[in-house]
């Protein structure tokens, strides 16, 4: 069995979690739970180059959040 992440003719979407962390996935599987849809099924590539686009700091959303308290 091949690892369905690396099939670049397979079909993805783009997820993220609470922390505001990507992920690319494959459209077949279920969603794990805590991650939501935020790129319908596409290509893997046009998936990559969401995430790249809109995850550009890799920093979780609470560490973040946190530092912009500080003095």
């Amino acid at each position: 069995m091949t690892n369905p992440f690396d099939d670049e003719h397979g079909v993805y979407v783009v997820l993220v979690n609470g922390e505001g962390q990507h992920s690319l996935w494959p459209a077949d599987i279920d969603v794990p739970a805590g991650w939501t849809v935020v790129l319908q099924p596409t290509t893997r590539q046009d998936c990559l180059d969401h995430i790249n686009t809109h995850w550009t700091d890799m920093r979780p959303l609470s560490l973040t959040t946190a530092m912009a308290g500080r003095p």
